[in-house]
C-alpha cells in the first residue's frame, strides 16, 4: 500500500491556457424508499432543488448540504448499485461538536467524535489531540445504511478554498 504525504508548499498553479474547469456536481446515492430519504435529508437541513418523475418507473430528487457546491442525487432508476452501499461520504465541518450537536438535536444517530493514530492507524476515541485540521471525525448513516462522515477542518491545505455561503435573503 502507497503513502499520501500532505506538502505544506503552496499549491502549484498549471497554465490557465486549454484549462477545462470541473467540479464535483453531484453523488447519487441509492436508497430503497425515495420519500423516506428525502424527509431525512430535509431533516438535516439540506435544500429540496428538485423532485421530478416520469411516470412510477423513474424520479430524481436532488438535494444539497447548507453552503455546499454539490449535491446528491436519489430515486428510482438512478442507479445499479444497492441501498446502503455508499460509504464514507465526506461532509466538512469547522466545528465537530457543533456540527455533531445540531444532527443529534435533529434526531440523527451520530457516532462519538474520533481520530486515528497515524494516517492509516487504529481508530481512537476523541478529538486530534493536538487539534489538527483533517483529523477529526465523526461517522452517521441515512436510513438505508449509506455512510456519512464528518470532516473537522479549521484550516484548508494550500490551494483550497472555503466555499462562499449563499447570501441570505
Amino acid at each position: 500500500m502507497g503513502s499520501t504525504s500532505m506538502s505544506s508548499e503552496p499549491a502549484t498553479q498549471s497554465p490557465s491556457a486549454g484549462r477545462l474547469d470541473t467540479k464535483l456536481e453531484v453523488v447519487v446515492v441509492p436508497v430503497s424508499d425515495v420519500d423516506r430519504a428525502k424527509r431525512f435529508y430535509a431533516g438535516l437541513g439540506w435544500r429540496e432543488d428538485a423532485d421530478f418523475s416520469s411516470g412510477e418507473d423513474f424520479r430524481i430528487v436532488q438535494m444539497t448540504p447548507p453552503a455546499s457546491q454539490c449535491s446528491i442525487h436519489f430515486g428510482r432508476a438512478l442507479s445499479n448499485a444497492s441501498p446502503g452501499s455508499i460509504q464514507g461520504l465526506i461532509l466538512m465541518v469547522s466545528d465537530i461538536q457543533a456540527a455533531c450537536a445540531e444532527l443529534m438535536g435533529r434526531g440523527v444517530d451520530v457516532s462519538e467524535v474520533f481520530h486515528y493514530a497515524g494516517i492509516a492507524g487504529q481508530r481512537l476515541p476523541g478529538p486530534d489531540p493536538e487539534g489538527r485540521s483533517y483529523r477529526t471525525w465523526a461517522s452517521f448513516s441515512d436510513p438505508d445504511g449509506n455512510g456519512w462522515l464528518l470532516q473537522e477542518i479549521k484550516t484548508r491545505l494550500p490551494g483550497r478554498v472555503w466555499p462562499a455561503r449563499p447570501a441570505e435573503g
